[in-house]
């Protein structure tokens, strides 16, 4: 049986394919081999084909097809500007999920800064990421790349005896081109997920 995921995640690769650009694999980024775009997404290998998506060794058929293939059909020539990085509330029509982004993005995260600290080296060569360079402020800092041309920034604070720890994500300035406001909501959140997934093993 297809569930409404599946539906939708078929529907955007029929119009994925029906309407390629004349460089597809320019635009996301990607390999192109035979009909199928490679690339990586949310840590793992990633591949696009007509008839599903690939990630990992998994087909999927849940949030990650649909924000895969979201990422696909709105695939652009611009390449990605990192800064200024922007939070989530900068970004237009983004207020009505701003609550959830703070506590799905953000707010997961703040049982587990020790942790994330000591293991973030493996953070960053699990999830396409690097040291937070291009981002200012808290104790420490990174910069991962959940999709080719979309990245987020962390800044993490250490709590202490005056304040509470505290997790900040912001988005790669032009972030926006490239996912609907409500899927790059969800990549803030599948992207903390799969960092405390990480932590976890």
């Amino acid at each position: 049986m297809v569930d409404n995921y599946q539906k939708i995640i078929r529907n955007n690769l029929k119009k994925l394919y029906g309407n390629l650009s004349s460089s597809p694999e320019y635009d996301m980024m990607a390999k192109k081999n035979k009909d199928a775009f490679e690339f990586n997404a949310f840590g793992k290998k990633c591949r696009i084909c007509p008839d599903g998506i690939i990630l990992g060794s998994e087909e999927q058929t849940g949030v990650f097809g649909i924000l895969i293939s979201l990422y696909a059909l709105h695939a652009k020539p611009d390449m990605p500007v990192i800064e200024p990085l922007k939070s989530f509330k900068e970004f237009p029509d983004s207020a009505p999920y701003s609550g959830a982004f703070i506590t799905h993005t953000q707010n997961i995260l703040l049982p587990h800064v020790d942790t994330i600290n000591k293991k973030r080296e493996l953070i960053l060569n699990r999830l396409d990421g690097k040291e937070g360079e291009n981002c200012t402020g808290g104790d420490f800092t990174f910069l991962l790349k959940p999709l080719p041309k979309i990245y987020l920034c962390y800044i993490f604070y250490f709590a202490d005896e005056d304040f509470p720890a505290s997790v900040t994500c912001l988005y790669s300035n032009n972030a926006i081109m490239f996912m609907p406001i409500d899927g790059l909501a969800d990549v803030g959140e599948y992207t903390s997920k799969e960092i405390l997934d990480i932590i976890r093993d």
